[in-house]
């Protein structure tokens, strides 16, 4: 499979199986497509001719000519050769031989707090409560989902932990001590724990900040942008918004951390479609340089909803968020945004490629009740609810149809370009919008190539 596409002056080739990237002139490229549309070399040779023969394309200095057309074909051919172009799915019958792997868990994600401080009205867990009551995580509940989670992580010795909510500073002592836990067990069992803290900041204190800088692999600082943008909807219980209070706390956090181990994760919606002025606010007026900015999911009928009328809008904003990230990197002056992050000579296995995150097998939810789920957005659920750490797993069959979550078990994944970049979505992104978590989320998608297309065009750019 190929896919083709021209940005910023780029003319770009992806093979797609092989993850070969190839930046071409205009001959090569229209070479390339004739060929994937099914043309003989005959065909493609006669039409490049008529196009190309004898006339000056932009940026060469001289007129093609025949020989021009017959070495680009000698290039692509050396390129199929050696398996960079044109080459085969032979991923497909391997997809299903998940089915088989092992249930080893490696990755909790414990609600500490069904609660939160503050009332954003596009929250998916339902201001923190999940559909349900409100409550704090135990102590003694946290203990036994460390303990679970060591029980069933098999041979694996790094073990993730995030601590979530509701905002889990609600919980902070609960969240102490549980790290201290852990860390009592880490020699004993051979393991080692890697936490994660997902923050509001309401809470922060200078105490959060030196046990956080001190035990957590990561920290997760939730802001949108602009105070505008993240005053519209990120409002405490009296309905005040929240940027006054948390961007001097979460400077102070980051210069702490020496600005390592971090990210600003904001969300963009219907209303600040121009999302990479809260991007570039929080890059160039408050310091942050790790930055992450997701699209909001919500119900069609919510004000805050993207419509399809904003795509173009949104495609044009990765684009200038694209085009400024490699101005910044070659100032010297760099920036990181999540979605563009990508490894192209050592990226994620074939596995983690065609099954992605590895919620409800490799990575579970835990409630503040113990309850385990196959991740935070499929809490409160009763279709959902696969057991509790206490008696484990006894909803195999829940486990057992989300080892098959691959992006090969999704119909409308088939001829997507960009399935082995998103392992075929977000399972409860697919589940809500389509009744099933092999569904997808056509808009979600949309976006997503998108970014993918902007995040490779920066890859290849920086490296020319």
């Amino acid at each position: 499979m190929i896919h083709q596409y021209k940005l910023n002056g780029s003319n770009i080739v992806l093979d797609v199986y092989s993850g070969s990237i190839h930046l071409t002139d205009d001959l090569a490229y229209d070479a390339i497509a004739y060929l994937d549309e099914g043309k003989s070399r005959e065909e493609a040779a006669a039409l490049l001719k008529e196009a190309y023969v004898g006339k000056c394309p932009p940026g060469e200095s001289a007129p093609v000519a025949e020989q021009d057309i017959a070495d680009t074909f000698s290039d692509i051919d050396e390129l199929t050769a050696a398996g960079k172009l044109f080459t085969e799915d032979v991923y497909s019958d391997k997809a299903f031989d998940l089915k088989q792997r092992t249930t080893v868990i490696k990755a909790l994600c414990l609600l500490v707090a069904h609660t939160c401080n503050l009332n954003c009205s596009y929250c998916f867990a339902a201001q923190g409560k999940f559909q349900g009551q409100q409550g704090l995580m135990s102590f003694e509940t946290g203990k036994r989902a460390l303990d679970f989670l060591v029980e069933h992580s098999g041979m694996r010795r790094n073990l993730e932990v995030d601590f979530f909510g509701g905002e889990p500073l609600v919980n902070f002592e609960v969240c102490k001590e549980l790290v201290a836990y852990a860390r009592s067990i880490e020699k004993e069992k051979n393991k080692n724990f890697r936490f994660t803290l997902t923050t509001n900041g309401i809470g922060i204190t200078d105490e959060v900040i030196d046990w956080a800088n001190r035990e957590c692999h990561n920290v997760v600082l939730s802001l949108d942008g602009r105070k505008e943008v993240n005053d519209r909807f990120r409002k405490d219980l009296a309905g005040n918004g929240s940027y006054d209070r948390i961007v001097p706390k979460f400077q102070e956090f980051v210069r702490r951390r020496c600005g390592q181990g971090y990210y600003m994760r904001g969300t963009f919606s219907h209303y600040n479609t121009d999302f990479t002025n809260d991007i570039f606010h929080m890059a160039d007026d408050l310091g942050f340089a790790e930055l992450s900015m997701e699209p909001v999911v919500a119900s069609p009928d919510d004000p805050c909803a993207l419509t399809r009328e904003d795509l173009p809008v949104l495609f044009e904003q990765y684009e200038i968020l694209a085009r400024d990230m490699l101005r910044r990197r070659q100032e010297g002056k760099p920036i990181t945004f999540y979605h563009y992050m990508m490894d192209l000579s050592h990226g994620p296995c074939i596995y983690k490629r065609i099954a992605g995150c590895g919620s409800g097998t490799e990575y579970l939810a835990v409630t503040a009740q113990g309850d385990l789920y196959p991740c935070h957005q499929f809490v409160n659920d009763p279709e959902y609810r696969m057991g509790d750490i206490w008696n484990g797993v006894t909803r195999t069959d829940i486990r057992d149809e989300f080892k098959l979550c691959n992006v090969y078990a999704r119909p409308d994944c088939k001829d997507c370009w960009a399935r082995l970049y998103c392992s075929g979505g977000c399972a409860a992104n697919a589940l809500h919008a389509t009744g099933s978590i092999l569904g997808t989320y056509e808009y979600g998608c949309e976006l997503f190539r998108k970014r993918m297309e902007c995040a490779i065009w920066l890859k290849a750019a920086e490296r020319t």
